[in-house]
């Protein structure tokens, strides 16, 4: 259920008009709805209730403290990737026993902080970590758990900035060299190496990589339970898909459909890292219409958000369905330009005010005409919108706002220009 719906020609989140919301709020601002974030994750908990299974929001994805609070109120576990997301997830009162630690490049100050925390497992990407980690516990006295990170060599088809589970990425150890990680530092004393992380990626639309991977994974846990080891959970990330376009992605049961008769009997805690997954659908970011021009063949829509509020279509070429937020033409969410057969649609490239050409989001689309001052939604954007946002060419950041039934919450005021500045002082 994604409660973002259109009734009589206007975009309502959940019961309000978004309309009311910039109206109040201004532009650009994000929007999200807690049912639909809570939806998703219920599914998720429900796929896998026949597994002994630790669901962890991935925070970067969507991380502000306001939605980690209610995740983690439902059940949800976190997965971080640095001390600022740790510090995050304990503002939101997560329970730090279900936090997973991953990052190639955790410096030891994060790395005494999650051990002061008390943090499940570290997510270790290579020996040197490992050895680091060890020494550190050490000295700390603390204890840890850790999962070795190996990649499968398994290739999830997704974009290449976002495949990590290939042998040539900075991400984890080869297979191969997995069992001699744990023949040389297994019993080390300090840190208990008893899992293994496996992480295709982002954006994997279909279930066969991930049967795939867990099938390569299987025969090395035997083998290394074979040598004495005792590994008792495999974390297999999180990357799965989300319906940037209608009905592009498997559903929770059908990732899980592939996935959980593999580990039936295993004798092996499951670990999931979704994000995009749960929060992309649960958000959309809302902009106004500045112009329309014309430039050749070509009609521009400019809007007043830009590439630093929302970057995956410059980043990543990434579709965002976009359509304005009060119409009366009809329209397919989430379909592709070609897609749609509507009278009077344009043609036009949405962009934003940035100086730079990779300031769009959608090239050659067809949309519902728009004219000055008229609010645009791009949906979707959930999923590593803000959390990648900047403040190039000095413009503040945007606000962030929560839907629950038929009331919203500014969860994080828009910045001012002298926010821009005040660390420069």
């Amino acid at each position: 259920m994604d409660s973002f719906n259109y009734e009589n020609g206007r975009l309502f989140a959940e019961g309000v008009d978004v309309e009311a919301i910039a109206g109040e709020v201004g532009t650009p601002v994000y929007v999200y709805s807690k049912a639909t974030f809570l939806d998703h994750l219920k599914k998720i908990q429900a796929a896998y209730a026949d597994l002994d299974t630790t669901i962890c929001y991935s925070v970067k994805a969507c991380g502000n403290i306001n939605i980690l609070r209610f995740m983690a109120e439902a059940g949800s576990g976190f997965d971080v990737v640095s001390g600022g997301e740790l510090f995050r997830v304990r503002q939101a009162g997560a329970d730090t026993a279900k936090i997973v630690y991953a990052g190639v490049g955790k410096t030891d100050a994060e790395i005494i902080e999650a051990l002061n925390a008390g943090i499940g497992y570290f997510n270790i990407e290579s020996e040197a970590e490992l050895e680091n980690l060890i020494r550190l516990a050490k000295e700390t006295g603390k204890g840890a758990k850790a999962a070795l990170r190996v990649n499968p060599d398994v290739d999830p088809g997704t974009h290449r900035h976002i495949t990590t589970g290939v042998k040539e990425t900075k991400f984890g150890v080869d297979i191969e060299r997995a069992l001699k990680v744990f023949a040389d530092y297994g019993g080390n004393g300090a840190v208990g190496l008893c899992a293994i992380h496996v992480h295709l990626g982002s954006g994997g639309k279909t279930i066969r990589p991930y049967v795939e991977a867990i099938e390569k994974i299987l025969p090395v846990i035997d083998t290394l339970r074979g040598r004495g080891h005792a590994i008792e959970a495999l974390d297999i990330g999180g990357g799965f898909g989300a319906d940037y376009e209608s009905d592009t992605a498997p559903a929770a049961a059908d990732y899980a459909a592939g996935i959980v008769p593999l580990l039936k009997g295993k004798d092996l805690k499951l670990i999931l890292e979704p994000g995009k997954s749960i929060v992309a659908n649960a958000g959309i970011l809302l902009t106004r219409t500045l112009y329309t021009k014309t430039g050749g063949a070509k009609k521009f829509v400019i809007v007043d958000a830009g590439m630093n509020d929302l970057i995956r279509p410059a980043l990543y070429e990434a579709f965002h369905f976009i359509w304005p937020a009060a119409v009366a033409m009809r329209f397919v969410p989430g379909s592709r330009s070609s897609d749609l057969a509507v009278a009077g649609a344009e043609v036009v490239d949405v962009v934003g005010p940035i100086c730079e050409g990779a300031d769009f989001f959608a090239k050659d689309r067809a949309m519902a005409p728009v004219k000055r001052g008229d609010l645009i939604a791009i949906f979707t954007a959930g999923a590593y919108g803000f959390t990648m946002a900047s403040n190039y060419n000095a413009r503040p950041m945007p606000a962030e706002v929560l839907v629950d039934g038929g009331e919203f919450t500014v969860i994080r005021r828009r910045q001012r220009y002298e926010d821009l500045v005040a660390l420069e002082r």
